[in-house]
């Protein structure tokens, strides 16, 4: 009995179209961390794709089928039949999948893929996938010990050899366990857009706030998430940019994929930004990140007694980096952020207009943070984009995804248009 698509298909793109159009075959093997399985599968679908599932038997004893069936809203394959299911969802042909994602990976189902051994829906179809070409990621979950065998080292490093890709575990609680979900969507998307608009160009984005202590214990500091940096970092890496991102201690998880520097202090971060600009030669930089004005001008690493009367405190400037990223790359194309507080929009506008010049930035993005949902650790931004022309683009409150889209879009549409960064 047929009835129509199935209701579950309706969040497919609810998140964006990052994977749509793309077909990807989830694995499940017999691990408990099966049970994250239904979730990834559905964050998956929310970015736009279309995911099927097959199932090795002991999956099924921790998840049943029809879970999966109703998580994605296709048939769950849980043996092979005269459908021949590993060739119609991997074989060499036009309809076959875009990437299969097996989470999670027994160190059973590891091996026998190494040595092409095929005794469960899983193993066949990954032996098909492998012979014909297709993104393989695997996400592993098992006891720490297991991991770490030799033999189970030897056999991801097999796979490796073959272009599998294997995300490392998690080794807590004396478990190898599966990696986020974030994480393991964020590399499903870095793996399909290698040959994004950006491909080949490296992308360097500072991101999150940065820390000045004023003794061992105390610093002053901003609330900075590091949303709007990462929600960039996420876009430039699904157009296929090597991304390097040089991040405070803020509390949005970056994607996998991409090469991140932890930082803590302004210094710190501005030693990063020129190391990076120096050393690996950058086409854009996007300069997110709320790094501290000020510092202590004396700072004592020792606990400063409590109950004082009185604690005077003298700060100092703290050197700008932005205004030192052209200097030391005057290629570079430079999109700097100015945030004002309970300004209007002519206000607004003008003061990062005058920040961009007086900082010789191609490109500002421009937010006041008195503004409701707008700003520090909100998903949520409303944004004035002004370039060197004096053309000023207004985007309303959208999501920060939304707004790292229509940013890279026209940052990369200038690119193309001849602009080096260089005045």
């Amino acid at each position: 009995m047929s009835f129509g698509e199935h209701t579950s298909k309706g969040i497919i793109g609810s998140k964006g179209d990052t994977l749509s159009g793309r077909k990807i075959i989830l694995c499940i093997t017999g691990s408990v961390a099966a049970i994250k399985s239904p979730e990834i599968a559905r964050e998956l679908m929310r970015l736009g794709a279309d995911v099927f599932t097959v199932m090795t038997p002991m999956a099924q004893k921790i998840v049943h089928p029809y879970m999966m069936e109703w998580s994605t809203g296709n048939p769950v394959v849980t043996e092979l039949t005269g459908w021949i299911e590993h060739v119609t969802l991997a074989g060499e042909h036009p309809d076959s999948a875009d990437l299969v994602l097996v989470a999670p990976s027994t160190a059973n189902t590891i091996g026998k893929a190494a040595a092409a051994i095929d005794d469960t829906p899983v193993t066949t179809l990954l032996t098909t996938a492998i012979g014909a070409g297709i993104p393989i990621i695997i996400a592993p979950a098992m006891h720490a010990s297991m991991y770490k065998h030799p033999f189970v080292i030897e056999n991801i490093r097999r796979l490796q050899s073959i272009g599998v890709e294997v995300l490392m575990p998690r080794l807590e609680e004396e478990k190898a366990k599966i990696p986020g979900t974030e994480e393991i969507v964020s590399a499903v998307v870095s793996k399909l857009s290698k040959k994004g608009d950006m491909n080949g160009l490296k992308v360097l984005i500072t991101a999150g706030p940065t820390r000045e202590f004023l003794d061992g214990f105390r610093y002053i500091s901003n609330p900075s998430s590091g949303k709007m940096g990462v929600a960039i970092a996420e876009e430039a890496l699904r157009r296929g940019a090597e991304v390097t991102l040089i991040y405070g201690p803020g509390t949005a998880i970056p994607p996998a994929g991409i090469s991140v520097v932890r930082v803590v202090s302004t210094e710190e971060m501005l030693d990063a930004v020129v190391n990076a600009l120096r050393n690996s030669k950058q086409d854009i930089a996007f300069l997110t990140a709320a790094a501290s004005d000020y510092g202590a001008v004396d700072r004592t690493m020792i606990k400063t007694l409590s109950g004082m009367e009185r604690w005077r405190l003298e700060l100092k400037p703290l050197p700008k980096i932005i205004e030192l990223v052209k200097k030391t790359d005057p290629n570079v194309y430079l999109v700097g952020f100015k945030a004002e507080y309970d300004v209007s929009d002519e206000e607004l506008v003008e003061k990062a207009t005058d920040r961009m010049r007086e900082a010789d930035m191609d490109l500002v993005v421009a937010n006041d943070v008195a503004r409701e949902n707008v700003g520090f650790g909100t998903d949520t931004n409303e944004v004035f984009i002004i370039n060197r022309e004096g053309s000023v683009t207004h985007i309303p409150l959208t999501s920060k995804t939304d707004i790292a889209r229509n940013l890279c879009a026209l940052v990369k549409e200038k690119i193309d248009q001849g602009a080096t960064g260089k005045r």
